[in-house]
């Protein structure tokens, strides 16, 4: 091959990661045909190799939150996966928080009564969120644990929601990747970068605090309230539910950094070109599907992208949305996680390309 063809090739391979396939969210189409035509163009299912063990990485939603990813979409996706030859399996880690995914058995069924079937649902990360792998990582922190299935599968669709998020802003493919690959420890791990500071001054010892936290860590003390739990993992249920604000998180911004950080280490479990991106922006809602109360929707439905890069389809979203309706709700730079990740290394464009289907 000439140095001409090796130049043109090249580029060629360049713009096609710069390249993010979208089809609008238009209702006056048939939505699962228009995605079939998207996941064709974008190779979505390249990654998937003859006998593959394939992991469909999503979130169930929280028994109550009704906005989520509809699961219909979901079973194309498993289709699309056997007729390349894989195995595919849906998955996701249990929580730290105690609710209804925190252990494999009750997250299955979660998964269940919303609707998610086609493919076996194996919670990834064991029982009681035992089983997981430790790796180096890049950026912010120095290693995060993997969660066993995520760890050892052959290929990994990513199939995120897009919605906002209290500490990070956003929350896209790289949080899907961040959070819902890594065990409890993981999670508490990239939570902790986060830190908590208690004004004695403001504090009445009124015990709000330790009635909102679900592991009621705060302690109070000589009528104030004290918090130095290595378990608590900085979600903001103490802060609201102070009534005189004695309660702040600070550094918030480590904790979007700390997700680019988790991302790079799943990733690094994975051989080169074996992950793929679909994510919906559909019902944009105020927090994270991890709620049972999601808050109302602040964006117009979207559309639907495609990709193979985890910066590049979060980037696109966020380029086309108004995103900084969550920056001014959050007070957190919903960019900082897609820029820090692609700091470390994970492959993507902060502007890609965007090719409507």
């Amino acid at each position: 091959m000439s140095g001409s063809e090796l130049s043109y090739l090249s580029l060629t391979v360049l713009l096609m990661t710069m390249t993010v396939y979208f089809t609008p969210w238009d209702t006056g189409y048939n939505l699962m045909d228009e995605a079939s035509v998207l996941y064709e163009e974008a190779g979505t299912f390249d990654c998937v190799g003859e006998g593959d063990l394939v992991a469909i990485k999503l979130h169930v939603g929280e028994l109550g939150n009704p906005y989520y990813i509809p699961p219909f979409f979901v079973r194309q996706i498993i289709g699309a996966v056997k007729s390349k030859g894989g195995k595919p399996f849906l998955t996701d880690s249990s929580t730290y928080y105690q609710a209804h995914r925190s252990n494999a058995v009750d997250h299955w069924e979660n998964a269940e009564l919303n609707g998610y079937g086609g493919a076996p649902f194996i919670p990834a990360d064991g029982l009681r969120s035992e089983s997981f792998r430790t790796v180096k990582t890049k950026g912010i922190l120095d290693e995060i644990e993997v969660s066993g299935a995520i760890a050892e599968a052959d290929a990994m669709i990513v199939v995120s929601h897009c919605k906002g998020h209290a500490l990070t802003g956003f929350g896209g493919a790289i949080k899907n990747l961040a959070m819902g690959c890594t065990p409890c420890t993981g999670k508490l791990r990239q939570h902790r970068t986060v830190g908590l500071e208690i004004d004695g001054g403001r504090c009445v010892g009124c015990g709000a605090c330790r009635n909102a936290c679900a592991l009621q860590l705060p302690e109070i003390v000589n009528r104030k309230a004290v918090n130095t739990s290595e378990l608590c993992m900085r979600c903001p249920a103490c802060r609201d539910a102070c009534p005189t604000g004695a309660i702040q998180l600070v550094n918030m911004p480590a904790l979007s950094m700390a997700l680019a950080s988790a991302a790079y280490g799943v990733l690094s479990t994975f051989k080169k070109d074996k992950v793929s991106y679909v994510s919906f922006a559909k019902d944009i809602v105020q927090f994270c599907d991890c709620l049972p109360n999601p808050g109302h929707r602040v964006m117009d439905d979207i559309g639907i992208y495609a990709s193979d890069s985890a910066v590049s389809i979060d980037a696109a979203f966020l380029n086309m949305a108004d995103y900084k309706k969550f920056n001014d709700a959050y007070g957190v730079d919903c960019m900082l996680q897609v820029k820090e990740a692609k700091k470390i290394g994970v492959r993507g464009e902060l502007k890609p390309k965007v090719e409507e289907i």
